[in-house]
This record gives C-alpha cells, structure tokens and sequence, in this order.
C-alpha cells in the first residue's frame, strides 16, 4: 500500500501516519526526519542539504525524489509507505508520479484531512511545550493546572515561534496556496478521499480504514 497524507498544519497527519504505519507494518516518510537525519548522520546528503538550508534555498524536489527512490530500491518501502510532507505542488505530485511509474508502481490513495481554519488556529496556537520533559499542553482541550508550570516536572512551559497565531494564520495561507492545485490533481487522478479531521484521533482513523 502506497498512502499520501494531505492536510493543513494541526490537521493530525503525523498522528494517522503513525496509525497506519503500525496497521499495514510500512514506512512513514517524513520528508523533514529524513533530511534532519542525513543532516546529524553528516552524510554527503546531509552535507548537501545542510549547505543548501544555510545558503536560505530549498531543497530541490530531485533530492526529495531520490531520497523515496533510494527507499524504494533498497527494500525498506517493498510492501509500500506513507508519505506526509510530500508532494505539496503539482510538480512535486508529477515527479512522483514518474518514479513509481518508472518502477510499475501507483499510489493507492491519497488522504486528504479536513479541519476548518479555525480549529487548525486553535489546535496549534494553543499548544505549549513543558522545556524539561517536552510534555505538550493546550489552552483549548488539555490546560495545565499551574499557569506555566507543566504538571508532569513543573518545568517552565513555552511556545515555539511557529505556534503563535498570526504565523499560524500565515502557514495556512501558504498551505491552502500550495495544496488546493493538489487537491484538484489527485481528485482527477481518482485516488483522493477526504477525511473529516474535527473527529477524535479513533474516529478519524476509523474513517480512513472504511474508505480505503
């Protein structure tokens, strides 16, 4: 099985690949783990990446490709993967789609999780991180009982840049730039389902199994 998982920021994607990691005993790739792995393994990918990301570019899509094509050759993805992060434009969707063509291959499905903009501001700019123990709070569904104070180690709690509401706001904006041409593309490709995201983490992945 071959899975692609879309959504905005916040939608749950890493919770469900996880999920369906565990069901069909296959490969998450996460675009991002990878390359921070090559990067701390200081391989000559790594050293390339790391060049590239200090210089201010992306990552170019050739690399990325690589990276699932080398997976794919060394037997780590024989019986498939799941892809979260990757493609997020149609030229990302277009490469992919030649390397596994190139090897007889296809996407099963693509699995897209919906969750209004709202409850993606909520679930995000809400959450705070305890320094210590890195246990995760959020105002909204899980607040601490001392204000700042984690309840595990009464480490001090804190919030990452990228959690603060209007870059939220501006992340989203990018998403919905990037990923509604994708949405389209794999509409026309037959391979897209959509997935309530405001479901619980049960739900939504009970969801995913029935349409699959």
């Amino acid at each position: 099985m071959r899975f692609v998982l879309l959504g905005p920021p916040g939608s749950g994607k890493g919770t469900q690949a996880k999920m369906l990691m565990k069901k069909y005993n296959i490969p998450q790739l996460s675009t991002g783990d990878i390359l921070r792995a090559e990067i701390k393994k200081k391989s000559k990918l790594g050293n390339n990446v790391k060049a590239i990301i200090a210089a201010g570019n992306l990552v170019s899509d050739d690399i990325i490709l690589n990276i699932i094509e080398k997976c794919d050759k060394n037997g780590t993805c024989r019986d498939g993967f799941i892809l979260d992060g990757f493609p997020r434009t149609i030229t990302q969707a277009n490469g992919l789609k030649k390397l596994l063509k190139k090897r007889d291959l296809k996407l099963n499905k693509v699995i897209n999780i919906n969750i209004p903009d709202k409850e993606v501001i909520k679930r995000i700019s809400g959450r705070w991180t305890c320094t210590n123990c890195k246990e995760i709070f959020n105002v909204y569904s899980k607040p601490e009982k001392k204000k700042g104070k984690c309840d595990k180690c009464s480490g001090e709690l804190y919030q990452r840049d990228d959690q603060k509401e209007d870059v939220v706001k501006d992340r989203l904006k990018v998403y919905k730039k990037q990923t509604a041409p994708l949405i389209e593309y794999y509409k026309k490709e037959k391979n897209l389902i959509d997935i309530n995201g405001i479901l619980s983490i049960k739900e939504v992945f009970e969801e995913i199994l029935k349409k699959l």
